[in-house]
């Protein structure tokens, strides 16, 4: 019998990236954290900060894997957020448009002894030089609300990337590489 996982995310493209590996949670639960970056702190620092905080957030019995995952879009030392509205969303656009950013993917695992384990996949980006109607045209799909830098690769904003290196799973939200490595490092049978 396989072990009780856990998934650390209200992301529907999480459980689905899971599903990709063949694993189905026995238990979604969402993560109620901080996730306001500190001050000073570095993109990949927080990214692996936020996977790890949220695993632990739902980590509740022993014997129970949990995983988590956290997407942080970077420019720079900046950090976007998740797209509160278009406002934001236009400026995050306007600011990537024809340039390079990372997209980094943190995974942490939780054990059924409680140890954590944790991974970050770090891919680069970049959009094609944006027009203000393609930025606009994308804003109304409403596609890009809620999502860090205020896009999702998985939808219509793909057709606007000119160039990726990295990991196009954790870009969408969960490096299945670095997910698949710690799950089975954690006791959780995979083939």
């Amino acid at each position: 019998m396989n072990p009780i996982l856990i998934l650390a995310s209200s992301s529907p493209r999480r459980r689905d990236l899971l599903a990709r590996l063949g694993v189905a949670p026995a238990r979604i639960a969402s993560p109620d954290i901080n996730e306001t970056p500190r001050k000073g702190e570095v993109p990949r620092v927080y990214a692996l900060r936020m996977a790890e905080e949220k695993a632990v957030a739902v980590a509740r019995d022993a014997g129970e894997i949990v995983v988590a995952g956290d997407t942080t879009v970077a420019v720079g030392r900046r950090i976007l957020p998740q797209a509160a509205d278009a406002d934001m969303q236009r400026g995050f656009l306007n600011l990537l448009s024809g340039r390079r950013h990372h997209v980094l993917s943190a995974v942490a695992v939780i054990d059924g002894n409680g140890r954590m384990r944790s991974r970050i996949c770090d891919s680069i980006v970049r959009f094609k030089r944006l027009s203000a109607e393609e930025i606009e045209s994308y804003i109304q799909s409403g596609e890009g609300l809620g999502k860090a830098g205020g896009y999702a690769i998985q939808g219509r904003a793909e057709a606007l990337i000119d160039w990726m290196a990295g990991s196009h799973s954790g870009v969408i939200g969960l490096p299945l590489y670095e997910t698949r490595a710690l799950l089975r490092a954690s006791g959780y049978p995979l083939d």
